[in-house]
Order: C-alpha cells, then structure tokens, then sequence
C-alpha cells in the first residue's frame, strides 16, 4: 500500500541484526552504524529485487538473513579494528585486539569464504529440496493463501507466487 507498517519495521530491525551478527566483536559501534546503513539499503534492494523477479520467498529471508549477512561478513574485512590492534601492546580503543584487523587481505579473505558459504548453502539446499520433495510436496496444491488460512492474517498479500 506503500506506507510504512510493523512488518517493514520488523523485517528493517532484523536486517540491520542479520548484517551485523557477522561482525559483532570485531567492530566499533561506528562500524555498527555503517552496517546498519548498508543493511538498510542492500536489504531493501533486494527484497525488491525478488517482488520483481516473483520469487517463492517467505518472510523475505534471502533479501534479510541471506543478502545481509553476505554483506556483514564481506564488509568485516574494511570496517574491523585497524591493524596496530594486533601489535603486542595494542591501543585500549580496539574492540577485540589481536585478532581481525581490516586490511585489503581481509577482505579478500572474507569475500571468497563468504562467496564459498553461499555456494555450498545454495547447493545443499537445492539437494534437500528435492529429496523432500519426493517425499512430501514442498508447494501444497492450492496453497496461494496459506498465510490467511493458517494464521488468519496475510502478510505478504502483494506478491503473487511464481
């Protein structure tokens, strides 16, 4: 209906959380905050991104939980502790000294591992999908409204199912 409601504000609050879980301890509260912003808008644009597409995606967990917490994890390699964190002697405003220190190897690291997680978590659940499948259908026949049939509410009512 394009105005604000709780469960943009709920599924806003748990963006910001999904981006920041990979990070937390490891970052300054300033570094908390960029997250959040970048949570706000890689969130947003993705859960656009599938109303556009018409993707079967309940409770927009690839844009949130997925694409959130693939950009925390990436970003952790810029906005960690900066490297004189892990001298011997660090200085008392590291968050978690001697451990993760931002630098350009970091975010190497943090991007191809991230990158390696999200291709083994697609694969292994397009595998399970399928053996579930066979078993039990995943999409129940006539299961357009199952939100307003189990739960007496919709709240994803603008996006019809591909």
């Amino acid at each position: 209906n394009g105005r604000p409601g709780l469960v943009g504000l709920c599924v806003g609050a748990i963006a910001g959380l999904a981006t920041v879980t990979p990070c937390a301890g490891f970052v300054q509260p300033w570094g908390a905050f960029i997250l959040g912003i970048v949570a706000c808008v890689v969130c947003y644009a993705c859960c656009e991104l599938r109303k556009k597409l018409r993707f079967d995606d309940a409770l927009d967990v690839w844009g949130v939980h997925g694409m959130g917490g693939f950009f925390g994890s990436v970003l952790l390699g810029v906005l960690a502790d900066p490297p004189d964190c892990a001298r011997d002697i660090p200085p008392t405003y590291c968050v978690n000294p001697g451990t993760v220190t931002r630098s350009g190897e970091q975010l190497g690291k943090q991007a191809v591992a991230t990158i390696f997680c999200a291709a083994y978590s697609f694969a292994v659940t397009i595998i399970l999908l399928k053996a579930i499948d066979l078993v039990i259908p995943i999409n129940p026949a006539g299961g357009a409204h199952l939100d307003l049939e189990e739960h007496g509410e919709a709240a994803y009512n603008h996006t019809p199912v591909k």
